[in-house]
């Protein structure tokens, strides 16, 4: 049976993470470790914590910011209705999806006016190294 509780190197080994990216996420309001040990300088993770960072890291891979994913690991922490949870990472993505289709709107563009230049490029480079005919002699 999995342990219930993690050790802040526990999860940095797991999600492949750096102790200190874990702790960043802690500063985030992401993750909210108990403390114990001498003077409470040990911190020990839930498994609600680790939900908490898989959907953190899932939420980063997604592109949404770490407030977005926050406020919607927040939002699924609080009694409030599913449907409300629910309506909240639709809109969440949906801002994010116009976003990248934005962006991809404008990469595309771009990618199209590179072709462009190539081919401009491509065949003033042919012209230029043909050879030039010569003149042809006229008959008087």
């Amino acid at each position: 049976m999995p342990s219930s509780t993690y050790s802040i190197s526990e999860l940095a080994q797991e999600f492949d993470l750096t102790t200190r990216a874990i702790r960043f996420y802690e500063d985030k309001g992401l993750l909210a470790p108990e403390r114990s040990g001498a003077g409470g300088l040990q911190r020990v993770y839930s498994a609600r914590d680790r939900t908490r960072l898989a959907l953190t890291l899932r939420a980063k891979r997604l592109g949404l910011s770490l407030d977005e994913a926050r406020d919607i690991l927040d939002i699924y922490d609080s009694p409030r209705d599913t449907v409300v949870q629910l309506q909240k990472f639709l809109d969440v993505l949906g801002v994010h999806r116009g976003q990248l289709e934005a962006q991809l709107a404008e990469l595309q563009a771009n990618l199209a006016e590179v072709r462009d230049q190539e081919q401009q490029a491509r065949d003033t480079l042919a012209r230029a190294q043909k050879p030039a005919k010569p003149a042809k002699a006229r008959l008087r």
